[in-house]
């Protein structure tokens, strides 16, 4: 055949290549450029992956491509080799992964185009100058004050900051207080750098250790105890990184992370850093995704899927919260971005430094395996002191709340010795269900095996599992009784509950039901930052990354829930929790302690923390993990199912175990199908199988050759079903 052949990723959960003719106005085409394509009575946006001689298609069904929508490649060769990699690794059709890497318009067909986007800078150096002028506009002042601290600020920053904001910002025109800008990248600002801090011996060790290697590809591990300036320690690497002209990739797991950390590198770099998360809609992921892409920012700040975007002089990759759950995607393509980043740090042969106050067990060990080098920072930076912890035993104890005597008076001293507080309880809501006190009926999820919870301040019930909402019932729906009990205790009792005992305190709620509206936790955290709130309510948005000077001390409310859970890893999920919230006592000059409250006081977990710290608990876990031959010293999946019947579910389940079996290499074991945790959720019946192997290599054959005849049970198409390589959990 004298016409080329393109095989492209179509965006179809196929696990193939599909091959199409290169008409020859089209002699122009590249690996990584879209093209439309018919595809069945559709025309999809493709990305061609590979340019070959020959297919096995006949002459006359292999079908033209329509036309190009790129001049030049969208996903360079690195990122395209990366995209496979992934596809091969987590056992998911080609052409979903490679779209993933995509902006969303970008997937739509729209042209990638250079992007622009309003920015303003003003010639102030002080909101004093114009103090009088703005005394009665305060929106205008906070405006002002940001422009001038951020010189060239961005559309895109200005609404990750502020609610409201463009009014204000028209009036600062009018005035010629503030000048509008075009600028060709979204994020933050490309301010003048600001002063370098001088780092302590230990963080010196390690920016001089990492920087030796700069050229060439490793994988760190830095396991700093909180505070202990581990952010110090990415700057000072990414300031070396951007003075050789190269790029920077810090993965953060949550958008609640990135304005902080991206205020503090546009503070002390002086080239573009930007931020890509899912916060920002479609048009300013693809400005962002334009500028990295073509080399315009110096550093990106991302969340999960940032991990794949295009950055043509990347340097260097950081990890930062390496141990987050959320890294792993948890629907889809199921990757986990801290493992695809040490892939793409490999192939670009460049260095990648993962850090955490509390590693993953996985992470620490490869490092025990030598394959990640470790290095620890044990002192907290600066004049920051150590936590002291103490468990507060609550058995025979009268409650107030979920709030136990002995932490009430502790806040009440450190309240009135003009500190904050914080209480870390990851519950949400007023109580966790209404019960009836006549016959024990309770307010369950018709969709899920759970409990409705109870939200007060709303009037709602609301399922935390699958969002279905209903009205809070005037009477027992099984018996007709009228007294209905609030059991347990969610943030929004607590609140209740602490407004009125200590009352003209100020008193912050930070969870999502707090934080929904664009800007709330930006206002939120800077009332905790201004000392305005000096009682802290919160779940597990504030366990990490938050900087509180002035915070001396942190109740743990409940702990107890996961001590037992029958997921294995929810031990080293808890002692990361409790470490990580412990964490945001004692920051400054102030002494912190942390108080735990427990009706387990003597389990091994608490007292290992307690004493010996998580360094000692992640070895006695590894070495439990270890006896039990559980991940990280084997290797798992799971092929998850969920339908609306459950037949329907068991059937394509027991099939699937057969053909799995049948190519179960020697060393491959199958358990299941089992129902999972939660058999019921979202309206669906849900079952699943584990497959486990001490080496990587025979689970992986065992799937892949099991694939493609699960793909064409005719039970298939009444389910849905997905493959979970490395979950981090099993519910």
């Amino acid at each position: 055949m004298s016409e080329r052949i393109a095989r492209v990723a179509v965006p179809a959960p196929l696990y193939r290549l599909f091959d199409y003719r290169i008409p020859a106005r089209l002699s122009a085409l590249q690996p990584g450029m879209r093209v439309r394509v018919p595809f069945g009575r559709r025309k999809l946006t493709a990305v061609v992956m590979q340019l070959v001689e020959r297919t096995d298609i006949a002459p006359d069904r292999l079908k033209a491509i329509l036309e190009t929508l790129d001049t030049q490649p969208c996903l360079p060769p690195e990122v395209l080799e990366l995209l496979q990699w992934s596809a091969a690794y987590y056992q998911h059709p080609i052409g979903e992964v490679v779209h993933t890497a995509l902006p969303v318009l970008l997937r739509k067909g729209r042209a990638d185009t250079p992007q622009h986007e309003a920015a303003w800078r003003s010639e102030l150096t002080s909101l004093e100058q114009v103090a009088d002028l703005l005394a009665r506009a305060p929106k205008q002042r906070q405006l002002l004050a940001r422009v001038i601290a951020e010189p060239g600020i961005s559309e895109t920053r200005l609404k990750l900051l502020f609610d409201n904001w463009r009014n204000a910002m028209q009036a600062l025109e009018n005035k010629a207080l503030v000048q509008r800008l075009r600028q060709p990248v979204a994020g933050a600002s490309c301010a003048a750098a600001g002063d370098t801090p001088q780092l302590n011996a230990g963080q010196r060790k390690i920016v001089e250790q990492v920087g030796e290697q700069l050229s060439r590809h490793s994988v760190h591990l830095l396991h700093g105890v909180t505070g202990s300036g581990k952010t110090e320690v990415y700057l000072h690497l990414a300031q070396q990184v951007i003075a050789a002209d190269r790029q920077v990739l810090l993965l953060v797991p949550e958008i609640g992370l990135t304005p902080q950390l991206t205020e503090r590198f546009a503070a002390r770099l002086s080239q573009p850093v930007a931020v890509l998360h899912s916060g920002l809609n479609d048009s300013e992921r693809h400005r962002i995704w334009h500028g990295a892409a073509h080399g315009e920012i110096a550093m990106l700040v991302g969340t999960r899927s940032a991990v794949f975007t295009p950055m043509p002089r990347l340097g260097l990759i950081l990890v930062d919260e390496e141990h987050d759950t959320a890294y792993k995607q948890q629907d889809g393509f199921r990757y986990h971005a801290r493992d695809v980043a040490t892939v793409r740090a490999r192939q670009a042969d460049i260095p990648i430094l993962l850090g955490s106050a509390t590693p993953s067990l996985e992470s620490l060990h490869n490092a025990a395996q030598q394959r990640y080098r470790l290095h620890r920072l044990n002192q907290r930076a600066a004049s920051a002191h150590h936590t002291r912890l103490e468990l507060i035993d609550m058995r025979r104890q009268p409650i107030y709340e979920g709030l136990s005597e002995q932490l009430l008076n502790q806040i009440t001293r450190h309240v009135s010795q003009g500190n904050q507080v914080l209480l870390f309880l990851n519950r949400r809501g007023f109580a966790p269900l209404l019960l009836c006190h006549d016959c024990g009926w309770t307010t369950r999820c018709h969709r899920c095996d759970a409990h409705m919870t109870y939200h007060r301040a709303r009037q709602r019930l609301r399922c935390h599992h699958c969002d279905s909402e209903a009205r809070v019932p005037t009477h027992c729906a099984d018996c007709g009784g009228e007294q209905l009990i609030a059991l347990g205790s969610g943030t929004e009792r607590i609140e209740d509950f602490l407004q009125q005992h200590f009352d003209g305190v100020g008193i912050c709620r930070i969870d999502r039901d707090t934080t929904r509206r664009k800007g709330a936790l930006h206002d939120k955290l800077a009332q905790v930052k201004s000392g305005e709130a000096q009682i802290l309510i919160g779940t597990q948005m504030l366990a990490k990354g938050h900087d509180f000077p002035n915070l001396t001390l942190v109740g743990i409310l409940d702990t107890d829930q996961a001590l037992y859970s029958a997921d294995f890893r929810a031990p080293e999920h808890l002692a990361q929790l409790i470490v990580q919230v412990a964490g945001r006592a004692g920051r400054a000059h102030k002494a912190g302690e942390v108080l735990i409250q427990t009706h387990h006081p003597d389990h091994p977990l608490l007292q290992t923390l307690l004493h010996q710290g998580y360094g000692a608990f992640s070895q006695q876990a590894l070495a439990e993990r270890a006896a039990a031959m559980l991940p990280p010293c084997s290797h798992m999946m799971l092929l998850r199912c969920e339908a609306t019947r459950a037949a329907a579910a068991s059937t394509f389940m027991h099939e699937a175990r057969d053909i799995l079996q049948q190519h179960a290499a020697e060393g491959v074991s199958l358990f299941g199908p089992l129902p999972a945790p939660m058999e019921k959720r979202a309206g669906r019946w849900r079952s699943q199988i584990m497959l486990q192997c001490a080496q990587r290599k025979p689970l992986h054959l065992c799937v892949r050759a099991a694939i493609p005849a699960i793909v064409e049970l005719k039970s298939a198409s009444r389910v849905r079903w997905s493959l979970d390589v490395d979950p981090v959990d099993t519910c």
